[in-house]
Order: structure tokens, then C-alpha cells, then sequence
């Protein structure tokens, strides 16, 4: 009983280890993404510009709320 709480304890770790190594790994790549996407045109209403943003938005929040 006491070796299945610690193998349980050791699992809850890994998964919050990995868990917080995937939210990085994502922060970073959508930062490195952002910079290389260039700008398509300077005005704040373009609605390229737009469709484009709101697309990297949905796909943050989508991946975001994957379970592993």
C-alpha cells in the first residue's frame, strides 16, 4: 500500500514536471513564432493582420487545453 502511494506521489511529479516543461516549450514557440511571421500591412485594421492573430489565438488556446 505504501509503495503504491509513493509510485503515485512520483507519477504526480513527473506529470507536473512535464506539464510545466510543455507550457514552456509552448511560450517559447509561440514568441519565436510571432517574430517570424512578418507584419502584412502597418495598419492596425487590416484584416489580414486580423484573421491571422485571431488564428495563432485559437490554436494557443486549443493546444493549451490538450490533456496529456
Amino acid at each position: 500500500m505504501e509503495s503504491n502511494f509513493l509510485t503515485d506521489a512520483i507519477a504526480d511529479e513527473m506529470n507536473q514536471d512535464f506539464s510545466e516543461y510543455v507550457a514552456n516549450l509552448q511560450l517559447h514557440m509561440t514568441l519565436q513564432a510571432r517574430n517570424l511571421v512578418p507584419p502584412l500591412k502597418q495598419t492596425l485594421f487590416d484584416s489580414r493582420q486580423q484573421l491571422l492573430h485571431q488564428t495563432q489565438a485559437n490554436f494557443e488556446k486549443l493546444v493549451s487545453r490538450q490533456g496529456l
